[in-house]
């Protein structure tokens, strides 16, 4: 539970009445959930990511459909929510309940566990969103290579080994040297230092890659626009670096470059479910499991401080309730 005052705010593990969650259609027992960046920003309070007080943050969770009034589900059925406000302005996943929206969820694919799902979680949907986006812009592995940033991280992970497996060439930029060997395990055919993209640029660069999975933003963003070969895009999702986007029109006007963006809190249901089932098929069971580490509901607090830090490699997946 975040709490706040005049002092700042607080975070600690407290019992909570199921009569006292929010409104909404179904109720889920919580099985699952997991520790985004997004997650470290509202339980460190580093960033105004929580808007309601007091909150039970997690922007995601597994679960099990206990009631419902919603057509779509009934009790029983496995769900993921992602996004959605929960965490920030709906109490969200680090708890035992959750009360929401039944048009928030999206039904578990067959073939994934409700601990896949949150080994995947907001980071694993937003790269194959990203992953989708190139798709859809029309760009394939044959065209050139793919630059992922913040590679390292829950995103870049799975940005990773979606891009690897569909036969991408993929350069990872990453300012943890020592994670080489994990990357390249990955799928990662080069390995970057992000030095190389995290200072102030020129407005254009030597042409390098045809797409791009930005998980970082400011300068290193638009460093990887600025190197973005003729018609190529880059996915922004990120701001691990900053908000801020100091880039020049050079490459949207002279190489014809397109920026995508990437929302995962309030992208269209549609979109979600093709997004899940692709990841159902298209991830690597072993390769996800490489990257994720489980913790306890009271590992939470310490672990988004460490998420923070760049102290997390991959996933982590909290562990709520195994029954």
């Amino acid at each position: 539970m975040i709490e706040k005052n005049d002092t700042g705010q607080t975070v600690t593990l407290k019992d909570f009445s199921e009569a006292d969650l929010m409104e909404g259609d179904v109720t889920l027992r919580v099985t699952h959930s997991t520790v985004n960046y997004k997650d470290g920003l509202a339980l460190t309070g580093k960033s105004p990511v929580v808007r309601r007080f007091p909150m039970i943050p997690g922007i995601d969770c597994a679960g099990v459909v206990e009631i419902s009034s919603n057509p779509d589900f009934r009790a029983g059925d496995r769900v993921i929510l992602n996004g959605w406000g929960t965490g920030e302005t709906h109490l969200g996943a680090y708890a035992e309940k959750s009360r929401v929206k039944g048009d928030w969820l999206v039904p578990l694919p067959d073939g994934l566990t409700p601990a896949e799902a949150m080994a995947i979680g907001t980071a694993g949907y937003t790269a194959m969103l990203s992953v989708l986006a190139l798709e859809k812009h029309g760009l394939k592995p044959t065209d050139g290579p793919v630059v992922v940033t913040g590679a390292a991280g829950g995103v870049g992970s799975v940005a990773i080994a979606l891009l690897a497996k569909a036969g991408w060439h993929v350069i990872a930029s990453t300012g943890r040297a020592k994670e080489a060997d994990y990357l390249k395990s990955l799928g990662a055919t080069e390995i970057i230092d992000r030095n190389e993209l995290s200072g102030a640029g020129r407005p254009l660069g030597k042409e390098r890659w045809i797409a791009g999975v930005d998980c970082v933003g400011s300068h290193t963003l638009a460093n990887v626009l600025s190197m973005t070969r003729y018609g190529g895009a880059v996915t922004a999702c990120g701001l691990a670096q900053g908000m801020d986007l100091s880039a020049s029109v050079a490459p949207f006007i002279l190489r014809g470059v397109s920026l995508l963006g990437i929302d995962s809190v309030m992208c269209p249901k549609p979109r979600r479910v093709e997004a899940w089932a692709r990841l159902a098929t298209d991830l690597d069971r072993g390769k996800l499991a490489g990257i994720t580490s489980t913790i306890r509901l009271e590992d939470t607090i310490a672990a988004g401080a460490d998420i923070l830090a760049g102290k997390v490699r991959g996933r982590l997946v909290v562990e709520i309730d195994r029954n």
